[in-house]
């Protein structure tokens, strides 16, 4: 009788594996948003609509992307003002790169736009995730960069 062979399991690098949680849950609100935008759209102004769900959206995403993309503790208002920061930038990077594309073409194939639009988003989207695992959601030194832990090793080498 020959004993089961032990394969190590892989696992994906926490930063891959937090960036895949990113794309699920950021994804998932940009679909249910999508839908609301449709459901309201009969109901009131689009740029009424657009406004209130991207404020919706990204708070939603915000408290996902706490929770469960980064894992983090950080929480309140100031965690959803940074992260608004970063929709501004997104949205300001999309914006830019088809006005670009006006600027080269007046008169672009939907698949152009649909390219330019989405793969600026895929751009803006990488950024903002960098920015919200490093900037929102990092890690906090309790007492700043100068505040040094003192370990058992650092202690017995003082004494």
């Amino acid at each position: 009788m020959t004993a089961p062979s032990l394969q190590p399991t892989r696992t994906l690098h926490p930063a891959l594996s937090a960036f895949v949680r990113f794309v699920i849950c950021g994804g998932g609100v940009g679909v249910a948003s999508s839908g609301v935008l449709v459901l309201l759209h009969d109901r009131i102004p689009l740029a009424v609509a657009n406004a209130v769900v991207t404020v919706v959206s990204t708070v939603i995403a915000t408290e996902l992307h706490s929770r469960v993309s980064f894992r983090s503790d950080r929480r309140g208002w100031g965690v959803h003002l940074q992260s608004g920061l970063t929709v501004a930038v997104s949205y300001a990077f999309t914006t830019g790169a088809l006005l670009c594309l006006y600027a080269v073409r007046s008169e672009p194939s939907a698949l152009v736009q649909q390219s330019v639009y989405l793969s600026a988003s895929a751009i803006a989207g990488a950024g903002r995730f960098a920015l919200l695992r490093v900037v929102v959601f990092g890690e906090r030194k309790a007492g700043g960069p100068r505040e040094a832990s003192l370990s058992k090793v650092s202690v017995a080498m003082a004494a």
